[in-house]
């Protein structure tokens, strides 16, 4: 396909020229009455928009009003009011099997994402990289209605929606104008695995997508190369059993008569796909449950152990086994490479986590919890099951959590920290969760009760995260909500009481803030700057390495330097990268850490000796954004040491950026 520039208007009959003359008024009216009424008339620009949305000339339209439908408030006092928080995949769910009008408000808001993209719409809250990025991940998750007939529960959706999405998608396409689609797709789902995310469904449904339009080649045309093979065999055919992808009754036979020298190079096979990817076939929890009958020390060769997992594998083999046992199948498959991975970290040495996981294989969850994890995950499996699956994803990528489309990234952040650090206060919290549908904190010597509190941040229940976010960051959302207002109206910003109650003791008591919480203003900007070095920066405390993960908040811009929000990360080390340069590696919590911050600042998630998870910039980038930071105040150096240029650099980028007019 050809690369292609904004499609020209082409000339209008008088049946179209009808219709937009009708949108057009629907979205004044929408307009004039937003600004002074609570009920705003929205659905008329809804239904005036649907009868554009079945033609080239009807899209074209529509793609040419976006700054008017947005203007007008079309998206106001709904998710879409805030795509930087949208989420791929619950956006496929959305227009591909939502109720009508939330279809069709999903394809007006990808249409402006498209303008975005474009650079023809400069949208307040997100940049052209992220809606790029998006629609990328939305077009792999949908590329069957580009390159094939409507599936039939497409084709009988009420109103012909499902034509109108398919024509959103060939739109889409033409005005992105990839001249090797599937080779950008390609990397675009590298470049996710490449931060290993706990969920993973949706790069999965990228993959299958990749997967049938290799098979239909002239759809899309190009050569994707070895890159998509890779990714399409770790998830269909990683093994010489499963080559062809056979189905499970077929591999279950094939394993019965492999001798022990085959069943060894399919461990090895299943390995190296899911370490090289971070993807599991759904094979492999068959490979796996039936070595637990036949060759049970074949299992750590399996799962891809070093010494350090080998190790662990048979100090606690009761332990795996039952995880194994009730955790691994075929719809749970990724909590083999979540096993293999808390494994390898040898968390399970501290003391509490064994016992505290015996505890989650045997816990009875409440109805409430088994009613989210079912509406959320299904009933192939228990919900036991499905909870138990992603407390191996979340321990095995601590990094990987991911708040989903909702404002919780103090939340996510502290399921992450104590993941990373705390495992037995994670597992703590969420058998409270789990079992009695609350959670109990303590702050200033009182206990805060979540099951007596209004809602947080967070106004509806999260559906597009792992288990053990879904259960417990509802209940953590409305307690940091209320330790933020129990101590408002002390003269400082709320953060440094709250942070250290809410993620726990290992949260260091000195506390800096670059902002005036009163003015928003600047507050000794250089010697926040020169105390954020002499706390953290190797060459300048005493060459102490960050000992636990530190909370910390920025504020994050898009790549025209604009100031989106505040935001809640977590600081996990400062290292120098192979290039001798030091370099700060950060968590974020928001799903995807590759942004560009303008200036030139782009975070880094590979190619600079990142973990997995991790992002990184160098530190007066990171500096520049950073407004907020804790730290132990007995072990700094001394701020009059950080040289002046080193500062400067860090004030310039952050004064030109979104301390601009502070």
């Amino acid at each position: 396909m050809s690369r292609a520039t904004c499609i020209p208007v082409n000339q209008h009959n008088s049946a179209s020229d009808e219709l937009e003359k009708s949108l057009d008024a629907a979205i004044k009216r929408l307009a004039e009455i937003n600004a002074t009424e609570v009920v705003s008339p929205v659905l008329e620009v809804i239904e005036a928009a649907q009868a554009l949305m079945f033609t080239n000339e009807g899209l074209e339209a529509l793609y040419q009003r976006v700054p008017a439908i947005e203007a007008a408030g079309c998206f106001g006092g709904s998710d879409w009011d805030y795509p930087q928080t949208l989420v791929p995949s619950l956006a496929v769910r959305t227009i591909r099997h939502g109720e009508p009008v939330v279809t069709l408000v999903e394809i007006l808001s990808q249409i402006r994402l498209l303008a975005v993209a474009k650079g023809h719409y400069r949208h307040p809250s997100i940049s052209a990289e992220h809606a790029h990025h998006f629609l990328a991940q939305v077009l792999a998750m949908n590329l069957d209605l580009v390159v094939s007939d409507l599936q039939d529960r497409d084709r009988l959706r009420p109103d012909g929606l499902g034509f109108a999405v398919q024509d959103l998608y060939h739109f889409l396409l033409r005005h992105l104008g990839y001249e090797n689609l599937l080779e950008h797709l390609v990397a675009e789902v590298w470049r996710i695995l490449a931060q290993r995310p706990v969920q993973v469904g949706g790069v999965k449904q990228m993959v299958t997508q990749i997967a049938v339009c290799l098979q239909k080649p002239d759809g899309l045309g190009g050569d994707v190369g070895d890159d998509a093979l890779q990714l399409i065999h770790a998830v269909f055919s990683p093994t010489e059993g499963c080559c062809e992808d056979p189905g499970f009754d077929v591999y279950a036979e094939r394993l019965a008569q492999m001798d022990d020298a085959t069943l060894l190079r399919e461990a090895i096979a299943f390995a190296k796909a899911m370490h090289s990817t971070g993807l599991v076939s759904p094979y492999m929890p068959g490979f796996i449950r039936y070595l637990r009958s036949r060759w049970n020390d074949l299992i750590p060769t399996a799962l891809g152990l070093s010494h350090t997992g080998v190790d662990a594998f048979h100090c606690y083999p009761a332990l795996i086994h039952t995880l194994i046992d009730e955790a691994l199948f075929p719809e749970t498959s990724q909590c083999a490479y979540g096993l293999a991975m808390m494994l390898e970290r040898g968390i399970l040495y501290a003391p509490p986590v064994a016992p505290s996981l015996w505890r989650q294989i045997r816990l009875s969850l409440c109805e409430a919890a088994s009613e989210k994890i079912v509406a959320v995950f299904g009933c192939s499996r228990s919900p036991e099951c499905f909870l138990l699956a992603d407390v191996l994803n979340v321990f095995g990528c601590p990094l990987g959590v991911g708040q989903g489309n909702y404002p919780t990234c103090q939340s996510t952040r502290a399921l992450s920290m104590w993941a990373y650090n705390m495992p037995a206060e994670l597992l703590r919290v969420l058998a409270w969760a789990a079992r009695d549908d609350e959670v109990v904190m303590r702050f200033e010597g009182n206990s805060i009760s979540s099951r007596d509190l209004g809602a947080g941040l967070a106004s509806e229940p999260p559906v597009d995260v792992d288990a053990v976010s879904l259960l417990t960051l509802p209940h953590l959302d409305r307690i940091y909500f209320e330790m933020g207002r129990r101590s408002a109206g002390r003269g400082e910003d709320p953060h440094k009481w709250v942070n250290s109650a809410f993620h726990g003791d290992r949260v260091g008591h000195g506390f800096r803030i670059a902002v005036d919480i009163f003015t928003g203003g600047l507050k000794d900007f250089e010697g926040f700057i020169r105390d954020f070095y002499a706390a953290y920066h190797p060459f300048y405390n005493g060459n102490i390495p960050v000992i636990d993960p530190q909370p910390a908040g920025i504020a994050v811009t898009d790549s025209a330097t604009r100031f989106l929000g505040w935001h809640a990360i977590t600081i996990q080390r400062l290292a120098l990268d192979p290039a001798e340069v030091m370099r700060v590696y950060f968590f974020n919590p928001n799903n995807d850490s590759g942004q560009n911050w303008g200036q030139g600042i782009v975070t880094s998630t590979q190619g600079h000796d990142e973990l997995y998870g991790e992002a990184s910039l160098p530190v007066a980038e990171f500096a520049s954004r950073l407004y907020v930071f804790h730290y132990d105040p007995l072990e700094k150096g001394e701020p009059g040491d950080i040289p002046t240029d080193d500062v400067k650099q860090a004030m310039h980028l952050a004064q030109n950026s979104w301390a601009l007019g502070r």
